[in-house]
Order: C-alpha cells, then sequence, then structure tokens
C-alpha cells in the first residue's frame, strides 16, 4: 500500500536536518525531544531508510537523507506558498525586513522580488545592520522580520537554510607566513567575524583587522583590489575570488545558519505572507 509524505513529518525532518540536533530542532518546533525523534522514526518506516546516524554526542544526516532533504524543502515551499497564496490573496500593508548587507545584497534580492510581484500591494521596507543590532530592533517593535546568522551550536529563530563559511582572497593576493594576516570583515557583532576570529586564535595564527565596513559591496572591492583576506558563507563569495581552506593558516571554519526571526505579538496577514516567502525562497536558494 502506499502511503504518502506528511508535511509535518518533513517539517521536523528539515528542523533537524538543519541544527544537526533533535533537541534544537524540537526548541523551534516547539515540540519534546521524544515527541520530534518518533516523527522521524515515521518518516523513516514511510520511505524504508535511515535517514540519520546518531550517536550519543551527534546526529549526521545520512545520504539518503541528503536526497530526501531535496524534495522536503521543495514540497515545504510549496505547501507554504499555497497556503498564503489563498488565505491572503490581497494583503496590503508595510513589511519591515531586518538583514545583514550581505543577506540583503546577495540573498534577498531575486526572493523579495517574486514577493512583491505576487502581493503588488504590499511595500516592503529593508534594514542593513548586524544581527545583534536588527533583533533588538525586532524586540522593540521597529521591525516585523529579521534574517539573522547563528553558529549551528547556538540556533534561534526559524532555521531557514545551513551555509558553510570560507576564506577568501584575490588570487593576486599575497601575505608572509611570518606578517600577521590582514583581514577584512564585517564590524564587531557579526558571527562570521567572531567565529574567524576564534579559529585563527585558536590555531596562534597572528591577524589584524586592516579594514572595517557594514558594507558587503566594499567588502568585496577592498578584497578584489588585495587588502586582505576576508570570511564568506559560501553564497555571497563573487565568481574570482580564490578559496583558501585547508591551506596552511587557514583551518576550516564551522557552517553558520541563516534563520527568520518574527515579531510574533504583531503579525499582520502581510508579514506572515513576507515570512513564508522568505523562508521558501532562502531554503530553495543555491549556494
Amino acid at each position: 500500500m502506499r502511503r504518502d509524505l506528511e508535511i509535518d513529518l518533513l517539517r521536523a525532518f528539515t528542523a533537524v536536518a538543519g541544527h544537526n540536533s533533535f533537541t534544537q530542532a524540537a526548541a523551534l518546533l516547539g515540540r519534546t525531544q521524544s515527541a520530534i525523534s518518533m516523527q522521524i522514526k515515521r518518516l523513516e518506516e514511510i520511505v524504508g531508510l535511515s535517514l540519520f546516524e546518531r550517536t550519543r554526542k551527534s546526529v549526521r544526516i545520512t545520504p539518503d537523507g541528503e536526497t530526501l532533504l531535496v524534495y522536503a524543502n521543495r514540497m515545504l515551499q510549496l505547501n507554504d506558498e499555497a497556503l498564503c497564496r489563498l488565505r491572503e490573496p490581497d494583503a496590503d500593508g508595510l513589511v519591515r525586513i531586518g538583514a545583514p548587507d550581505d543577506y540583503a545584497t546577495c540573498l534577498l534580492p531575486p526572493v523579495l522580488s517574486g514577493f512583491t510581484r505576487a502581493h503588488p500591494l504590499v511595500r516592503v521596507d529593508v534594514s542593513c545592520d548586524n544581527g545583534v543590532d536588527l533583533l533588538l530592533l525586532l524586540a522593540k517593535g521597529k521591525l516585523d522580520l529579521v534574517v539573522a546568522t547563528h553558529p549551528v551550536s547556538d540556533v534561534s529563530g526559524e532555521a531557514i537554510r545551513r551555509e558553510p563559511l570560507h576564506w577568501v582572497a584575490s588570487p593576486s593576493f599575497y601575505c608572509h607566513e611570518s606578517e600577521p594576516i590582514p583581514l577584512v570583515l564585517f564590524p564587531q557583532g557579526c558571527v562570521c567575524r567572531e567565529l574567524a576570529l576564534r579559529a585563527l586564535d585558536n590555531m596562534d595564527r597572528p591577524w589584524r583587522v586592516a579594514y572595517t565596513t557594514r558594507s558587503i559591496a566594499l567588502i568585496h572591492g577592498a578584497v578584489a583590489s588585495g587588502a586582505g583576506i576576508s570570511v564568506m558563507e559560501a553564497s555571497t563569495i563573487p565568481a574570482g575570488f580564490d578559496i583558501l581552506d585547508g591551506r596552511a593558516g587557514f583551518p576550516k571554519l564551522q557552517d553558520v545558519v541563516i534563520s527568520l526571526h518574527r515579531n510574533a505579538g504583531d503579525e499582520t496577514p502581510a508579514t506572515a505572507l513576507a515570512a513564508a516567502h522568505i523562508c521558501s525562497g532562502l531554503r530553495d536558494l543555491k549556494s
């Protein structure tokens, strides 16, 4: 007898896959860890395959799980889009979105352009800053949605996608190994900056911050001109940059998770539509 994939099970599956953790997935979805475990067990029974390798200390998605994850994200996207379109086809009003400049520049434009085409009566206002400051504005009610970055060990909000971090430089960049590494980074408060500096400190590799800006365009320009090395999510690296991971002095970096945070106390129909569109659009976006 044919059995169908259930949306609730797929949502639990993508949450566990995004966090590599049943505990964090349970917190994200507002369920107990045992309930999430039961949902994954039911899903594995339906597909007849093991989706995760579990040990006492870790959870890792299997190759079969990776295959299902592609389809699960697409199915969740269609589910969320269909419900939003049917429930609120004529939404209007203002949606205030906060995002770091790299996401606002590299990831959100195609997503938000699709949203505004589908809902032309909704006005979108995008503010750029680091995640810490944007979340403070969200808490004060000055933003409706925030797209933020989190380490995989400390995820909050609704996990959308997991991004690898890479050391990047211009092909023409040169720094003698005896000299401190010149870095081109976002200001303090940027998760990627903190992970990069911690990785260098753990290797006792000397470094100096040569260039700081909140603008991803200026960071790209500084790196392209050879001013220094930066750290970027895979989806924000321009063509032509060298990835330095694995070279002497450049340790592999942790992945990060992109999450959506909502002002749940004052969510309008337009905000709910925008949130669903951002989540589905970023999940489906190729790195």
